[in-house]
């Protein structure tokens, strides 16, 4: 990425760009069954996470942290997965344990976007929520820009609190997304989209 600007710098207020515009109108998630490696290098996740991080925020509250899951930790987190799921699901059988113990290997990198929004702010936390959402997405527009695939998931480990707390999370913390990054094994094809003008409404007053 090329050097950051520093406090004060003037900023260019539009970026016209028909190449960024060609991928923002064909941006599409890549299934984690479609990933491999490689994933982002240290020094590239770090230019996605900076990325992920120039989002609206309003009074500059931060609402957000990340935790990465690379290496072998990936491995030690499926453990957390498949051990929290079975003591939840005392019959479950070899099959859906392993399928656990697998969820983070799916992705060379998976990035989770803690959500720590503070009620008592003066910036309403429902803003604050929305600023973590925008995170998400910067993350996989960052990443596509880098040559890698992304895909934003949460899954039912995202709202267990013994697994949050397993992984480091206050009890007021929540998932905002887990951010699986890779390489895809092919293109994905195209999905149904709305049509914007269908949801779409120009107030003429009252």
């Amino acid at each position: 990425m090329k050097e950051k600007p520093v406090l004060g710098d003037p900023l260019p207020a539009s970026h016209p760009d028909n190449a960024i515009l060609s991928m923002l109108g064909k941006r599409r998630s890549t299934t984690v069954a479609m990933m491999t490696e490689p994933g982002p290098s240290p020094a590239q996740l770090d230019d996605i996470l900076e990325i992920a991080s120039r989002v609206p925020d309003h009074r500059r509250v931060v609402p957000y942290r990340f935790i990465v899951f690379a290496g072998e930790a990936r491995g030690r987190a499926g453990s957390i997965l498949s051990t929290m799921y079975g003591n939840q699901n005392p019959g479950a059988d070899a099959a859906s344990l392993a399928l656990e113990q697998q969820r983070f290997l799916r992705a060379p990198v998976v990035v989770a976007v803690v959500a720590k929004t503070d009620p008592a702010h003066k910036t309403p936390e429902w803003e604050q929520v929305l600023c973590c959402g925008a995170v998400c997405h910067n993350m996989l527009l960052g990443a596509s820009a880098s040559g890698f695939a992304g895909q934003w998931l949460t899954e039912w480990y995202a709202y267990d609190r013994e697994v949050l707390a397993a992984f480091g999370l206050a009890q007021e913390e929540r998932i905002a997304g887990f951010i699986y990054l890779g390489t895809a094994k092919e293109d994905p094809l195209e999905r149904p989209r709305v049509e914007a003008a269908d949801i779409t409404t120009h107030w003429q007053g009252g």
